[in-house]
């Protein structure tokens, strides 16, 4: 098949100084004839060379090549069944669903204070951005002797409602999963470990860590459990939800296979199922046995992904003992999914997130779980209106790794990430520089924090608390009555 890109050259302003040679860890350019020339057919559009090259003479467009028209079988359609009928299995993606739905994040719009509602000047008023994630008291008890009970179930601290997405030690390299950790101390917020352990190194970061517990079970031990400050339940992924995980053989490597606790070149398979759980009885089980392997000191999250009966789902979560409830809508990144699975199943977090928050309001216990929304969070303004539609923090993930340097070219299944993010290769591994990498982190958080303040002052709020739910702040434009109604707002002019 004809290359989805072309790699351009300026022979006027090329020094042949071969750095995107060195550079390029997909092999496409080689020298014939002793003659730089490119093989178009190899390159991902990652723009290593092209960021990189000190003349500017390199860039990559996409290919105008074109079979006939046909407004049903699509040149993605064509090639697919190509693929297929040659390879003869599924075809496998990276990050998050691409298809042309809705982006309901850009079809509502925030409210903002005018004469009788007076804004607040975030830089001379103080604002709150502190947020609490467990279990909440429905009402005030107190003692025999009157006193108010002060005590409450185990609590997570974020100075900012913004906490970083599961991503597994294999799936990610070394260098960027300690760029998380640092980034989540700095910031005095969470990280989450993924199902792929916590490495050896990484566990003095553990008071700003999630461990993950998923139906591989991978790396999970007593001291895990122990590190972190608090366990996630991974029961779904926003990515492929009904399917397990799969990282390949080829980088099940040296402490990975260590932390993992698998054989070197081993393929880490998770079942789509936990074998132990096939029922809210079943998960309440886990959900309990976990806060007794930890003394009930650390809160519970239940990671699913957004689906069309995700609300009742939720509510049975909520029942289970569950402090959290994390939902991951299908805009959510991963390493690798089966294609027809990321672009077709699942749901926008931003209708499984209101749904949810509503269903739990209606039954009286939504005191009872805290809830994070994940799955496709852009920028400072989803954060904000994610929360006004009831989420209590959001979990950031594609976002991270594009301030760390990725591209979005879509391949991190092939482990040959030229930044040295989604790779196992220790040439490319040390090409992400923690130091730079977690600088850059902190600096993206901060920036959203700032914003989020100056968009709370803007509606006259002071605090994250009297933002969560509050959906008077929000108005929709281009939205039919049902989506108005699921997301539980009022049209623009209302």
């Amino acid at each position: 098949m004809y290359p989805n890109y072309e790699v351009i050259r300026n022979e006027k302003k090329c020094i042949n100084c071969n750095l995107c040679l060195n550079q390029c860890s997909n092999e496409v350019f080689y020298y014939e004839n002793e003659e730089l020339c490119s093989d178009d057919a190899k390159c991902v559009n990652c723009h290593r060379c092209v960021e990189l090259c000190p003349k500017k003479a390199l860039k990559i467009v996409k290919s105008n090549h074109v079979y006939t028209d046909n407004n049903y079988w699509t040149k993605a359609d064509l090639e697919d069944i190509y693929r297929q009928a040659n390879s003869g299995g599924i075809l496998l993606s990276s990050m998050g669903n691409p298809q042309k739905y809705p982006i309901f994040w850009d079809k509502m719009v925030i409210n903002a204070s005018q004469v009788t509602n007076p804004s607040i000047d975030p830089l001379r008023e103080p604002m709150e951005t502190k947020t609490f994630l467990g279990k909440k008291s429905a009402r005030i008890k107190r003692d025999k002797y009157g006193k108010i009970i002060t005590t409450q179930p185990p609590q997570l601290k974020l100075s900012v409602p913004i906490m970083f997405a599961a991503m597994s030690y294999g799936a990610l390299s070394y260098n960027a999963h300690e760029s998380l950790a640092r980034a989540a101390t700095e910031l005095d917020i969470l990280y989450n470990t993924g199902e792929g352990g916590l490495h050896k190194n990484l566990y003095k970061y553990g008071r700003n860590t999630v461990v993950q517990v998923a139906s591989g079970r991978f790396g999970v031990h007593k001291e895990y459990l122990e590190a972190g400050v608090a366990i996630e339940i991974k029961m779904g992924q926003g990515a492929k939800p009904g399917i397990g995980g799969h990282l390949p053989g080829k980088k099940i490597i040296g402490d990975i296979s260590k932390t993992r606790m698998i054989p070197e070149g081993a393929d880490a398979i998770s079942p789509a199922p936990h074998h132990d759980i096939y029922s809210i009885e079943d998960l309440r089980q886990l959900v309990y046995s976990l806060k007794e392997a930890t003394d009930y000191k650390k809160p519970i999250i239940v990671k699913i992904a957004a689906v069309h009966n995700v609300s009742a789902i939720a509510s049975g979560i909520a029942r289970s003992g569950a402090d959290i409830i994390s939902i991951d809508g299908f805009r959510g990144g991963t390493g690798a999914t089966p294609t027809r699975i990321r672009d077709n199943v699942g749901i926008p977090i931003e209708m499984a997130l209101a749904s949810v928050d509503q269903r739990l309001r209606e039954e009286g216990i939504r005191h009872t779980v805290s809830l994070i929304a994940s799955g496709g969070i852009r920028n400072s303004a989803d954060i904000v209106k994610a929360l006004a539609l009831g989420a209590d923090a959001v979990y950031i993930g594609t976002s991270v790794m594009l301030a760390l340097g990725c591209h979005m070219c879509r391949s991190c299944h092939q482990g040959n990430c030229n930044w040295g993010i989604a790779t196992q290769n220790p040439d490319l591994v040390k090409r992400l520089d923690i130091e730079k990498g977690y600088k850059r982190i902190v600096n993206l958080v901060k920036a959203w924090e700032h914003e989020i303040t100056d968009m709370m002052g803007g509606m006259g709020i002071n605090s994250i608390e009297a933002l969560k739910g509050n959906r008077l702040m929000l108005r929709g434009i281009g939205l039919n009555e049902k989506e108005l109604e699921i997301l539980g707002i009022k049209y623009v002019g209302e």
